[in-house]
């Protein structure tokens, strides 16, 4: 069956422009031919861009993001870090020769920042990932052209070192006046943009503009190159038809046609992020394709080195929360309350999405298509809340209802159809059986469901969207093997599914399609790196998939296409 949209049956409207980034090795820049319109006088303006810059400045050093001439002249400004012997490291501001300076100190190295500076009679805001930082009067008349990107004139020490992504330029409009939720799609020409740059993943001097009248022109200097390095950033699919070649199209305008076989569209991503090899813990997440078999690859980094997280996902993003990011026992104060994403169908590194009601670790995850939920945890007693999200939006999970007195636990496996959220096992402090339920789409305390065939924590799941499975775990005593099913629109207690590839715990994640489950990675006790996979829609034992990027135990995993999304 295809997908009929109705809202724009033409297809005639311009398609958005695919995310990218320029990279800039601390030796290169761009500049850009001077007009008129890029002379932000005294109107209001915004400027706003990703950065991820990969070290620090020196001492007294500065890295330039955008200049207008020289800062230190009459009718100049430029947006930089610098770590001054007098300021704190990495500070960003907004400077100009009268030095109402608008700053944020401490902008964390190799991971995606939203900034914007935006002026509004005559006051200036900076905005970092959305929050109002600082704000200062700026009545200077900016007389002086925007000329260079990665560097300022009169400058042999403000190269950037790092990756510039989505800057844009609207003058006469202050976009943001006060806290906002960062855009989660590539940015676009809107009313008032007079430049929109380091977006193509084609081009390093590629430059859209809203009908100014004068083309903006830009001239690399030295080797800044593109980069598939990026924010993670969505496109806004509002627009019509875009053909890439004969196979790969992207539309709102028209039927479109399921491609592949059957097995094929069964098909997905699944991811596997964080976990550790004691006594050290990673970052990476990696991904497969779940209709193959085969070694995961590298996708990119979450923003913190952890273990104990859980994970979710919907369609285009996917979800880890929670977990234990210092290697050190006691895990006093080593919990997280962090929640972040990825863009399911690209690489890159993990973005921050908003927060926990409290810093835990082995959370447990379910979600649909619109929303995710985060169960359980631990630290330092059991907590029985049930919290959620909106996969689309950014923001802190909110209030959800509570799993049930039996269910109260740590280390539960989640899995999902479209309606229903379930969580199964774990420990509360002793093994549990129990499986809770919940309606996804609903807020409320959780329902008993029924019990797997034994108790254990810290089991593998996945599901079709009519029946869940639960795989491993540890018993109190061993590692087990064992795959339960249950038919997730009724109660009832799980039944004998067949054995995994091999007895483990600490493989937490749903990672399937609807048609296969995967289980990946683990603790035997020792950490393991197997993939093994079933048929879900059958019963009998797991088969050899392949191996992930190294043995870990603790990993999250998630899909872009489980039963929850079906």
């Amino acid at each position: 069956m295809g997908i009929l949209r109705t809202d724009k049956i033409s297809g005639l409207e311009t398609p958005t422009a695919v995310t990218g980034s320029v990279e800039f090795d601390g030796n290169d820049y761009l500049s850009i031919a001077e007009v008129p319109e890029l002379k932000l006088g005294t109107t209001d303006f915004t400027i706003e861009a990703w950065i991820n810059f990969g070290n620090d400045p020196g001492d007294n050093e500065h890295q330039n993001i955008i200049a207008a001439g020289n800062p230190e002249s009459a009718n100049s400004f430029v947006i930089q870090i610098r770590s001054d012997n007098s300021s704190p490291p990495r500070l960003l501001d907004f400077r100009t020769d009268t030095r109402s300076d608008v700053s944020k100190s401490s902008i964390p190295l190799n991971e995606w920042t939203h900034i914007a500076v935006t002026k509004e009679s005559n006051v200036v805001k900076l905005f970092v990932n959305g929050v109002l930082e600082n704000s200062a009067t700026e009545a200077e008349d900016l007389t002086t052209a925007i000329t260079a990107i990665g560097y300022r004139s009169a400058s042999s020490y403000g190269y950037v070192n790092g990756y510039i992504s989505n800057l844009r330029i609207l003058k006469g409009t202050a976009l943001y006046t006060s806290d906002f939720t960062v855009p989660a799609h590539a940015l676009e020409v809107i009313e008032d943009t007079v430049l929109l740059c380091c977006n193509n993943p084609d081009s390093v001097t590629a430059a859209s503009y809203a009908g100014i009248g004068t083309s903006v022109t830009l001239t690399a200097n030295g080797d800044p190159t593109v980069s598939s390095i990026n924010p993670g950033l969505t496109r806004d699919f509002t627009g019509g038809t875009e053909f890439r070649g004969v196979t790969t199209f992207d539309t709102q305008g028209y039927f479109v046609p399921p491609s592949g076989t059957t097995e094929q569209r069964g098909g997905g991503r699944g991811f596997f992020a964080g976990g550790g090899t004691t006594p050290n813990y990673t970052n990476a997440i990696d991904f497969i394709t779940i209709s193959s078999s085969g070694n995961s690859q590298d996708f990119g980094d979450l923003t913190q080195e952890k273990q104990s997280l859980g994970g979710t996902a919907n369609s285009t993003r996917g979800i880890f929360a929670s977990g234990y990011n210092t290697p050190a026992f006691p895990a006093s104060g080593n919990n997280t309350d962090r929640i972040e994403y990825i863009t399911t169908a690209t690489t890159g590194n993990g973005i921050d999405f908003g927060n926990l009601d409290s810093t835990i670790r082995y959370a447990s995850c379910a979600a649909n298509s619109t929303r995710g939920l985060i169960a359980g945890g631990y630290y330092p007693n059991y907590i029985d809340r049930i919290e959620y999200i909106t996969i689309a939006s950014l923001g802190d999970a909110q209030t959800f209802g509570t799993l049930t007195a039996g269910g109260t636990a740590t280390d539960k496996a989640g899995l999902s159809s479209p309606t229903r959220g379930l969580f199964a096992g774990g420990e509360g402090p002793s093994m549990v059986s129990q499986i809770d339920y919940v309606t996804i789409a609903s807020t409320g305390n959780a329902q008993d469901f029924g019990d797997l065939t034994a108790a254990r924590r810290r089991a593998a799941s996945a599901s079709s969207g009519t029946r869940g499975l639960v795989a491993n775990g540890y018993n109190g005593s061993a590692y087990v093997n064992t795959i339960d099913y249950v038919t997730i629109a009724s109660t009832g207690n799980a039944q004998d599914f067949g054995d995994s590839f091999q007895a483990r715990s600490s493989s937490k994640g749903q990672v399937s399609s609807t048609i296969r489950g995967v289980f990946g990675s683990g603790s035997t006790p020792s950490s393991t790196n197997t993939i093994d996979s079933v048929n879900i829609a059958s019963t009998g034992n797991a088969q050899d998939f392949g191996d992930t990027n190294g043995a870990l135990f603790e990993q999250a995993g998630c899909s872009d296409s489980h039963g929850g999304i079906s």
